[in-house]
């Protein structure tokens, strides 16, 4: 699961994961112990097979009220002055948080680990260290802070317990009462582990993979036929299903709620906001790792800007097959130099992120997933932006390139179950250019709408764009010249970079032509958002509740929930 999550700090009430001060104790809270996640993080960097149900024991048990209580009672401790230091424990549960804080101070950690609260019986110190139960914390605490440390804990109903103290000798020291069960010195875990330069070779069926022989293909006869499957498959129905199962109102905070390009938050007491999206094309990295990641990068760039927002940093979460595999090894390297190329073009630096190999199963890899979360700014939360149409009557705007390109699209995947071609080219010029024009069109109030234009491609992006609050706002489309065969299919479901669809009053039309030559950039007047149809030339003609009722459904349907 690709998680990313966004919180507000005080700059001045940062805390980190720091074991400092010789005497100081270090302090377990949290829930109890379990044997749940022991080897969690190894069994994360394995391939499944038949036995792998064996393992089910190492996957850890979360407990969603028992977190939420955790954090409540570390924020209510943070307001006191008593912390040094404070670490979650992640993967390899107490072994990694312990060393990691012990050698950012540059110190040692001594720990009796019968003192451990735990909830299951007869647990030895190996499994207490490598346990990787949820919802548990870390912390070292000023001396003689004890009490109140543990006084709040126990408000919360949570566990704590003083297992230890810190040390200066550079050493991890772990006892049972008076006996040492372990003791390693903590430099050559942390500092000084063996780097690998595993061999990467490039996949010898890749250039095979890239052709793409539109001419072996049938053409589909019904378009009308074409764009309901598009909607309603897997990679571009509404994700309802899963975000109405949360809270994805988060505290009234939510401007712009799940459906759209992004999600924009306000932050109470500022004029300013945020917006989160995350994004990537697995089928784009399988077929170029370079400019595949790099295309997840653009994109999620590309989201926060249809919002109204500059994207700010990005966090990764990179997941692919098995290293020890030459190809795989080289999918990897050239993901991270495309994201790197793409992220030092458009100015967003990478501030955090995890890596998960070994997703195979019997053998078979997943496809390279190198997920882009990004974070973006909006100077004023009041001028943020949504994807979806308003009125009848708005005039309706692509800006950039009206052909899109087939390869590697989800038209091919879709309809043909066909995976070939390259990904559409990326130019970084015409990204940030895009974006600025996107922005500024937020900013002085000239959009309704904005949307970008990418996975299904011109057709899928105007589908969406009516897809919100307004029941029935559908379009009415003149493309202004006869299109068919292969090039029908790339103006409708060809996928392109630097594109969006935006709707603007029908007096303001006359300015989004002015704001888009300001920025270079090309820009051709669709149509009309009408009532009631989803009319796309002579080529696409259905009632708007027809498509809408096709995409809401999908991914129940594909659940089987429907």
């Amino acid at each position: 699961v690709n998680a990313m999550t966004v919180g507000l700090v005080h700059r001045d009430r940062i805390f980190k994961g720091l074991a400092e001060g010789v005497g100081n104790p270090v302090i377990y809270v949290g829930s109890k112990t379990g044997r749940d996640g022991i080897h969690g993080a190894t069994m994360a960097s394995d391939e499944f097979d038949e036995a792998s149900e064996d393992k089910r024991p190492t996957v850890q048990v979360g407990d969603p009220f028992t977190e939420k209580l955790l954090l409540e009672a570390c924020l209510e401790l943070m307001g006191q002055d008593v912390l040094v230091g404070i670490q979650d424990m992640g993967a390899a549960g107490l072994t990694s948080s312990s060393f990691e804080m012990a050698s950012r101070s540059g110190s040692g950690i001594e720990m009796d680990l019968s003192r451990v609260p735990i909830r299951e019986t007869g647990m030895t110190p190996y499994e207490i260290m490598l346990s990787e139960s949820q919802e548990r914390m870390l912390l070292v605490a000023k001396s003689g802070c004890e009490a109140a440390v543990l006084k709040i804990f126990a408000k919360w109903d949570l566990s704590a317990e003083v297992v230890g103290k810190v040390t200066d000798d550079g050493m991890m020291r772990l006892k049972w009462g008076d006996e040492v069960v372990g003791e390693l010195p903590i430099a050559p875990l942390v500092e000084a582990a063996p780097m690998y330069r595993r061999p990467a070779e490039k996949p010898k069926d890749l250039e095979a993979r890239q052709q793409l022989d539109l001419s072996s293909l049938p053409l589909p006869k019904d378009w009308n036929s074409v764009l309901l499957k598009m909607l309603g498959s897997a990679n571009l129905c509404s994700r309802k299903w899963v975000y109405r199962q949360y809270d994805h109102m988060v505290m009234t905070n939510s401007v712009v709620l799940p459906g759209g390009d992004a999600a924009v938050l306000r932050l109470k007491g500022l004029q300013q906001g945020v917006a989160v999206t995350a994004d990537c094309n697995s089928r784009y990295v399988f077929q170029d790792p370079f400019w595949g990641a790099a295309h997840a990068v653009a994109e999620a760039a590309r989201n926060l800007a249809c919002v109204g927002a500059k994207g700010l940093a990005v966090t990764d979460c990179l997941n692919f097959g098995n290293p020890e595999k030459p190809e795989i090894m080289w999918e990897f390297q050239e993901a991270l130099r495309g994201m790197g190329e793409a992220c030092r073009s458009l100015d967003t630096p990478v501030v955090s992120g995890n890596v998960s190999f070994y997703n195979e199963t019997k053998g078979k890899s997943i496809y390279p997933t190198p997920t882009v979360g990004m974070v973006g700014r909006i100077n004023d939360v009041k001028q943020y932006g949504t994807a979806f149409f308003k009125e009848p009557g708005d005039a309706i705007y692509l800006v950039g390139n009206l052909m899109g390109h087939l390869g590697a699209s989800e038209f091919l995947s879709t309809y043909y179950q066909k995976v070939a071609g390259s990904p559409p080219p990326l130019d970084f010029n015409q990204e940030k250019a895009l974006q600025s024009f996107l922005i500024k069109g937020w900013q002085t109030e000239l959009f309704q709408s904005a949307h970008d234009v990418s996975d299904g491609g011109l057709a899928v992006a105007l589908a969406e764009s009516c897809f919100g609050a307004v029941q029935n706002c559908g379009v009415e489309i003149d493309f202004g010249a006869k299109y068919e065969g292969w090039e029908l299919a790339g103006l409708l479901f060809g996928e392109a970079c630097a594109r969006a669809i935006v709707s603007v009053r029908a007096s303001k039309a006359a300015v989004v032509a002015e704001l888009a030559a300001a920025q270079g950039l090309s820009c051709q007047r669709l149509g009309n958002v009408s009532t009631e149809r989803f009319q796309l030339g002579s080529h696409i003609d259905l009632p708007i509740e027809e498509i809408r009722q096709v995409w809401k459904t999908g991914f129940a349907q594909i659940v089987g929930e429907a």
